[in-house]
């Protein structure tokens, strides 16, 4: 016979609901657990990254650009008129003199107005001639004419004190003494007339040869201009060097101001170089500079700065204090260094991948024998091309990645393998 379990089915449900509770418990505390460990480190091959170590010493500040040699000296040779190129008569690359013929012009219209400029000069010239003839013959006939009267003069002169004379003793009449004077009178006043119209002539004719002669001058000035112009079709180097560029072709229609040419002197080379006009504004007249020509380190000095920002870069001009090295030739690409400043004692480090001057950056530093690499906050200071200067968060000593680290930047730690 069965005998009734009163309360067995409590028990058991009151054991269930313990059971379930101690379950969502365990899961809870493994959940939290979990939720309380550091994810795991990943693992970064040592020979992939670059490691420096910390130090101290001396730390020289310098800023990098990329460049190119050009001339020191550059002639630009323009056209001086407007004309059509008959004839090249060089190639870029020769080395030219002053008077050498680089090319031909022709302009018919130059021509036809030089030709037209000597003419009216000879013709002026030939008027002028004409009419000093002409005024010396009438300068002569008044000169004769003053002479004439300063003869009448004299000889009535004589012919009064004569009759003065013989009136005084009274070998003639009064009357013809007074007559006489009179007569002396009139020729005075004649000659002194006589006299100053030679002057009058003189500078009369002075005056209109002046005037021709400055018309002259006119005519020659504007021959001499034509001439230039007719001489400039001829285009020379006008200096001696190298011919760097000929831009034009035969048979090409040029205007007043186009340039036909370029001539440098290829052994007074200046480096350029393009800087970042972050890094440019620290950067001064006169300070250090090296050119690497890829062929040889030639030592020189800033001697321009670019006021103007193109394209996110300066430009600087440094000047080369030593002998250029074989192949050296303008527009040969170059790299350039100028020292900016010079630090001594202070903490750096090799530059990092990203990082600017007077920044503060995470930086992964070996530790545990250089096993692991944690992230570490860094202050930086003053920044050279390969360096940059430690103001804190790290010791003279310590190693760090310098590497680019982005795709750990979720990790404060890595292991290195």
């Amino acid at each position: 016979m069965d005998i009734q379990r009163v309360g067995a089915a409590r028990k058991k449900r009151i054991r269930l609901i313990l059971l379930t509770a101690a379950g969502v418990l365990v899961v809870l505390a493994t959940t939290l657990g979990l939720s309380r460990l550091k994810p795991a480190a990943p693992e970064v091959d040592r020979s992939t990254v670059w490691i420096d170590t910390v130090k101290r010493g001396a730390m020289d500040i310098q800023v990098r650009g990329l460049g190119k040699l050009v001339p020191e000296k550059i002639l630009w040779v323009p056209a001086q008129v407007d004309g059509r190129v008959a004839q090249r008569m060089v190639l870029p690359g020769i080395a030219v003199k002053p008077d050498t013929v680089l090319l031909k012009l022709t302009s018919p219209e130059i021509e036809q107005a030089a030709l037209d400029a000597e003419w009216q000069l000879k013709a002026a010239e030939a008027d002028y001639n004409s009419l000093k003839a002409q005024l010396d013959s009438k300068l002569l006939d008044q000169r004769g004419a003053a002479a004439t009267a300063k003869s009448d003069y004299l000889q009535a002169k004589l012919q009064a004190q004569r009759d003065s004379e013989l009136a005084k003793f009274g070998l003639g009449p009064s009357i013809n003494a007074q007559l006489s004077e009179a007569k002396a009178q009139s020729a005075q006043t004649q000659d002194q007339i006589a006299s100053q119209q030679v002057g009058v002539l003189s500078n009369s004719i002075q005056a209109q040869l002046v005037a021709q002669k400055a018309k002259i001058e006119q005519l020659r000035a504007l021959y001499n201009l034509k001439e230039s112009q007719l001489d400039s079709l001829t285009v020379r180097a006008g200096a001696a060097g190298v011919l760097q560029e000929l831009p034009v072709e035969a048979g090409q229609q040029v205007t007043a101001g186009t340039t036909l040419a370029k001539v440098a002197q290829p052994n007074q080379l200046k480096a350029q170089l393009q800087i970042a006009e972050t890094q440019a504004k620290d950067i001064q007249l006169n300070q250090k500079a090296e050119i690497d020509t890829h062929n040889g380190i030639i030592p020189g000095h800033v001697i321009r700065i670019d006021p103007s920002v193109q394209n996110g870069t300066r430009t600087v001009d440094v000047k080369l204090d030593g002998p250029l090295p074989p192949g050296a030739v303008p527009d040969l690409s170059v790299d350039g260094t100028i020292e900016i400043a010079h630090l001594s004692n202070v903490v750096y480090v090799g530059r990092p991948a990203f990082g600017q001057s007077d920044s503060t950056v995470g930086l992964f530093k070996l530790v545990d024998g250089g096993k692991e690499a944690v992230r570490v906050k860094v202050k930086l200071g003053m920044a050279s091309v390969n360096t940059v200067q430690i103001l804190g968060g790290l010791s003279v000593g310590d190693q760090v990645v310098l590497s680019d680290m982005s795709r750990w930047d979720s990790f404060d730690r890595v292991q290195l393998q």
